[in-house]
């Protein structure tokens, strides 16, 4: 089974080359660098889709937020 995970842009770099370009992505607190390469149009505080280290797409943040209570409510049990 593979799992994908909602995380916000927090910070970008190598913005001059599409396919090196990445970004700072914070999963509720805890901070990663990914590839933006599958999602040349991503900005900071834009929401995106990670899997495998690679945001494959964005995500408007009601429904970020909406997966990341999901998510909370998972953890409780």
């Amino acid at each position: 089974m593979c799992l994908a995970v909602p995380g916000r842009i927090i910070s970008l770099s190598n913005d001059a080359d599409p396919l090196a370009r990445k970004g700072q992505i914070d999963f509720s607190g805890i901070t990663k660098e990914i590839s933006l390469a599958y999602v040349p149009e991503a900005a900071i505080n834009d929401y995106v889709i990670v899997h495998a280290g690679f945001a494959i797409s964005l995500l408007d943040e009601e429904e970020a937020t909406a997966t990341l209570q999901a998510f909370k409510e998972l953890n409780a049990f």
